[in-house]
């Protein structure tokens, strides 16, 4: 079996984490990054360029040591897909996008007017690169 990168892109409460959790691979998101020690979320908006940072060095590592990964992200805009599509390359490694559209209700909280611009910046990310 050839080694994977797998993204899971959706907005809050779509199934993203339930999804990537299942897929029985290396499991990486932004929000792990706001676990404490106590397994408490403790989300810090001035801390998500951080977490991104932190979720992308993750990947690597584990894509580094042979294993393949999923990453459940929002994954709005295609630029936030496109490091992952580049890190892919880079390993010759299987790459794919999967769009989770389910309403599940967010686990965090996210507001409704925070959901409508996220829906509104929402990019396709072009089939062909798959």
């Amino acid at each position: 079996m050839s080694q994977t990168l797998t993204l899971i892109r959706g907005l809050p409460g779509s199934g993203k984490s339930t999804l990537a959790r299942s897929m029985g691979c290396a499991h990486f998101e932004a929000d792990m990054y706001f676990i404490n020690a106590q397994g408490d979320y403790c989300y810090d908006v001035s801390l998500i360029g951080d977490a991104h940072e932190w979720c992308y060095k993750q990947v690597e590592t584990s894509l580094i040591n042979g294993d393949s990964v999923v990453v459940s992200n929002t994954f709005v805009c295609r630029w936030e897909i496109q490091p992952y599509y580049t890190l892919a390359r880079k390993y010759a490694l299987e790459f794919q996008v999967v769009e989770c559209s389910g309403n599940y209700g967010s686990i965090h909280g996210v507001d409704q007017t925070t959901m409508k611009k996220m829906k509104k910046r929402w990019q396709q990310w072009p089939k062909e690169r798959l």
